[in-house]
């Protein structure tokens, strides 16, 4: 019981001073690895204390990774390294070149005292679930990429409503939880109305939509621009067997097809830009070099990574919308 002091006119909510007796400790070197602290009981008992109070002081440390819990044993030390202030659950859709730039813009604003665990989910449900159940209760923040996966509300719920952030997208399911987020819909009707004076020279837009992992907004603010400025449109699953036609126009959110696109087009001779056009959705840097430049319609990347460290350190609880663009090039 003598590594843990608890005063009562400090000013200082007393789990946080239980939470610093048990840093101060481990930094002194009285606790080491793999030793127990004092049961809840104990500590109830000594200062006067509710089980709450040493419980709430005790998750938190677990969260930070300092800590583990035996059931029906105790709480031992897990990690003698007290400068990580936050552990952070962050799971992604899949790797690709937009999600690499969040995740680095991510690190290089969160500072050094937060550890972050990368993990994806791959589309599949049962793994989005899996690795959410398996995390409960050891991290500090969840931030949760949802994609258009169904069936996985009551599985976010089972967090603290007050550590998740949903990241990329939501939906009106999850407007309880902080989030910063692309309007796919706004977006790419937006993206389309800016670049409509070079638009008219097409004669009809091709939207080519596999629907699986793309977001369901895209599609649906594609048709409300083309409804309501009459263009001739059509939406196509996938590009194969597809034939490009003079004054076709292609939007394309996933960077195969777009490769697709252009090497058919090269395999007949059509002239991008002059031919036909190409809008591609999400701005990398090669595509301001492909085929002479590709226009995009992208959210910017880096600053939603930003944005998202600025919360977890900051406790923010918003709902920020992340701004996107149309950048012109020559395949328009």
């Amino acid at each position: 019981m003598s590594i843990i002091s608890i005063q009562n006119n400090l000013g200082l909510p007393k789990y946080k001073q239980i939470i610093l007796s048990v840093e101060k400790a481990i930094d002194e070197e009285k606790l080491k690895k793999g030793d127990r602290l004092p049961s809840v009981n104990k500590v109830c008992l000594a200062f006067s204390l509710s089980r709450d109070t040493v419980l709430q002081a005790y998750d938190e440390l677990k969260k930070r990774g300092i800590i583990y819990a035996i059931p029906g044993k105790g709480y031992y030390v897990k990690s003698v390294e007290t400068s990580i202030k936050q552990r952070v659950f962050l799971l992604f859709d899949e790797l690709n070149i937009f999600k690499e730039d969040i995740y680095n813009s991510f690190l290089k604003n969160i500072g050094n005292n937060v550890q972050v665990d990368i993990f994806f989910h791959h589309f599949n449900v049962p793994v989005f679930k899996k690795l959410i159940n398996d995390g409960n209760g050891n991290y500090t923040r969840y931030i949760i990429m949802p994609t258009n996966l169904t069936g996985i509300v009551e599985t976010i719920k089972t967090l603290p409503v007050n550590e998740v952030i949903i990241l990329d997208q939501t939906n009106p399911d999850l407007k309880m939880y902080p989030a910063i987020y692309q309007n796919h819909q706004k977006d790419i009707f937006e993206g389309l109305l800016k670049g409509k004076l070079r638009l008219g020279k097409y004669k009809k837009l091709i939207l080519i939509f596999p629907g699986f992992r793309e977001p369901l907004g895209m599609k649906t603010g594609f048709e409300n621009f083309c409804t309501e400025h009459h263009f001739d449109y059509e939406i196509i699953t996938q590009f194969t067997d597809h034939e490009i036609a003079i004054g076709d126009l292609y939007v394309i959110p996933n960077d195969r097809d777009l490769v697709g696109v252009i090497e058919n087009a090269r395999n007949h001779n059509l002239k991008l830009g002059t031919d036909f056009g190409i809008i591609s959705y999400n701005e990398t840097s090669l595509k301001k070099v492909v085929a002479n430049g590709i226009t995009t319609i992208s959210t910017h990347f880096e600053a939603m990574g930003k944005i998202l460290a600025d919360m977890v350190l900051k406790g923010k609880n918003e709902q920020i919308e992340n701004k996107s663009s149309l950048i012109m090039r020559n395949s328009l």
